[in-house]
């Protein structure tokens, strides 16, 4: 059945123009170089002939079982196991018994990740498509840490968040980091980036968007996911546009329930769907649905990855995408709620996912398409289709020739110096200072300076570069004193009074909060009482607020005078804060987003 979404002529028409502008060339910065291990990959160009061969070859070989299983990705972590750990052997039976499609790898160090890719992809009956969340700023291939030195285990170049690189006013900053993220992954045995997040982030409250947007504004979004996606082919991978059809204008995390989005369709068109759009005109091999309802398309408010009218009547006839559509994780509250594992696989399949991503039970999964198909309620074509296009992509990235990674070649590749320059570049020009009413920044000048760092008890690494640069770099100048306080979610009353007659003795207070966004945790505020406190220490002292991750905390306490964002939480982005707030660097960051009352978007006052 073919659905066709009713859309007012005007709004396509506007949607589809703002789209093509976003898709028009932009000139991109030279590529940095790196050893190639994996060449560039096209999704628009038809397959070679021996690629046919082998795609048309290896779905005659298989069963209808085995059919259904390509439609399947596992979960796995990264970390080291033993070949006979129940977490690996559990794994196995995935791969060699139900003969899944594909794997998806999260936390874990490079060699580590590449060497259990490697040995699954030998049990393989066929290889596997390996994907990977690699967002910028998510490091799922970051640096480990051994918690008792705090000493790095070594790791993938780690990006800033996507909303940084929209703060660089550099569109080509997006294609160097789908580039180099791409050939980092790629290095490893990675196929699949699920990325770029090409949702607009026109609400504050977004619990799980947030810093993965590249902004609010469509035009942007699309033009900046565009060439992420340009990046991403070039650097050897298959970029993924997510999470249909728009999860920007929410507040609930899908993770752990189901957001409802109002917009009516011509909303849709010229703000959700622009990004989209974009991105399919660039080549994004995969589209991955959001678990989100949207009545305005689907009046029973079924969520998007069940909904024919959207994955089906949206994104395959209305946009026509004749990629990949891949769901989000089955297992999250936004779709596992109120399903078993068979109702929400038939239903995501009968609504036109080609992949089911990270079933709670993958055997089950593959069984409920079996026996849909053997009921009738699914067809033999729909998932001779799926599989058909699951090895097609498989082809694309080389797979049809070979499947193991080199442990030494990765080397070369992965977390060089080139490629950690490039990211510590698009940080320092990140930074943004959104306001300096008392013209604090820089902080050179001014005698006793307290520093107060607010994280949560999990961020261990935080506020080691950012303090120490202030009281090192302080310390040169003369009779400077910085004393660096740091505090979590626990503090008391008490020990907020003491800090506050620690900070009245202060020339000037630094606080540097560290709110990260943590995906189901909904935590991307600070706590009531601590907020309170910055608030009133800055109605009586001078006080400067870096935001470390979420920008929009400034709410919390509106009377700061200076504030300054980086949009992320990471060694680079403290690096670019502490060099800026001394006046070591420029500041040339603008923001691109809003929040009412507070900044607009492209607000930013430029330090030369």
């Amino acid at each position: 059945m073919k659905f066709i979404v009713n859309l007012r002529p005007r709004s396509i028409a506007s949607g589809l123009a703002v789209a093509a502008m976003a898709c028009a060339p932009v000139a991109v910065s030279t590529p940095v170089a790196s050893r190639p291990i994996a060449r560039s990959v096209t999704t628009k160009a038809p397959l070679t002939s021996a690629q046919q061969r082998w795609v048309d070859k290896t779905l005659a070989s298989l069963t209808l079982r085995e059919r259904a299983a390509q439609m399947v990705v596992i979960w796995m972590q990264g970390d080291y196991t033993s070949s006979r750990d129940s977490s690996f052997t559990q794994l196995v039976h995935w791969v060699v018994d139900d003969k899944v499609g594909g794997a998806t790898v999260s936390l874990g160090t490079p060699i580590e990740v590449a060497a259990k890719i490697n040995d699954l992809q030998r049990r393989a009956k066929v290889p596997m498509l390996i994907s990977s969340d690699l967002e910028p700023g998510l490091g799922r291939l970051e640096t480990g840490v051994f918690t008792h030195y705090l000493l790095e285990t070594g790791g993938a170049t780690a990006f800033p968040t996507a909303m940084a690189i929209g703060a660089t006013q550099r569109d080509s900053d997006s294609y160097d980091a789908g580039r180099i993220i791409a050939s980092e992954g790629r290095a490893v045995g990675i196929h699949v980036n699920f990325a770029p997040v090409v949702d607009v982030n026109n609400n504050p409250s977004n619990p799980v968007i947030n810093v993965r947007s590249f902004g609010e504004d469509p035009t942007r979004v699309a033009r900046l996911s565009a060439l992420f996606v340009h990046g991403t082919l070039d650097g050897g991978e298959l970029p993924t546009a997510k999470h249909f059809p728009g999860h920007g204008d929410t507040d609930v995390d899908s993770h752990v329930g189901l957001p409802v989005v109002s917009a009516d369709v011509a909303h849709l068109m010229n703000v959700e769907l622009v990004p989209f759009k974009a991105a399919i005109e660039a080549g994004t091999a995969m589209v991955m649905t959001a678990h989100i309802a949207l009545p305005a398309i689907d009046s029973m408010g079924t969520p998007a990855t069940l909904s024919p009218r959207i994955i089906t009547g949206l994104l395959r006839d209305s946009l026509g995408f004749r990629g990949v559509a891949i769901t989000d994780a089955m297992t999250m509250e936004g779709i596992g709620k109120g399903y078993t594992v068979e109702q929400s696989s038939v239903l995501a399949v009968k609504a036109g996912a080609d992949i089911l991503l990270k079933p709670s039970d993958p055997t089950r999964a593959i069984n409920a398409i079996v026996a849909a198909v053997e009921s009738g309620e699914i067809s033999r074509g729909r998932v001779d289709s799926a599989a058909r296009r699951m090895l097609e992509l498989k082809a694309r990235v080389g797979l049809d020739e070979a499947a193991q990674t080199s442990l030494t070649d990765l080397r070369d590749v992965v977390g060089t110096p080139e490629h950690r320059a490039v990211a510590a570049d698009i940080a320092r020009r990140a930074v943004t200072l959104i306001r300096d009413r008392d013209q604090l920044v820089p902080l050179a000048k001014q005698r006793k300076v307290l520093v107060v760092q607010y994280m949560p008890e999990t961020e261990i690494r935080a506020g080691r570069i950012f303090g120490n640069m202030l009281r090192v770099s302080r310390a040169r100048v003369g009779n400077n004193q910085t004393v660096l306080i740091k505090i979590g979610p626990g503090a008391t009353r008490d020990m907020l009074d003491s800090l506050g007659r620690l900070a009245d003795s202060s020339n000037v207070v630094v606080v540097a909060p560290y709110v990260r966004r943590v995906e189901g945790e909904g935590r991307f505020v600070i706590p009531e009482l601590i907020a309170a406190w910055i608030d009133a220490v800055s109605k009586r002292r001078s006080t400067v607020v870096v935001a470390f991750g979420n920008p929009y905390v400034i709410r919390q306490f509106p009377s700061v005078g200076s504030y300054m964002v980086t949009y992320g939480v990471g060694d680079d982005l403290e690096r670019a804060a502490a060099s800026a707030l001394l006046g070591e660097q420029k500041i040339t960051g603008r923001a691109p987003v809003s929040l009412p009352g507070f900044f607009k978007a492209g607000d930013g006052i430029q330090h030369p």
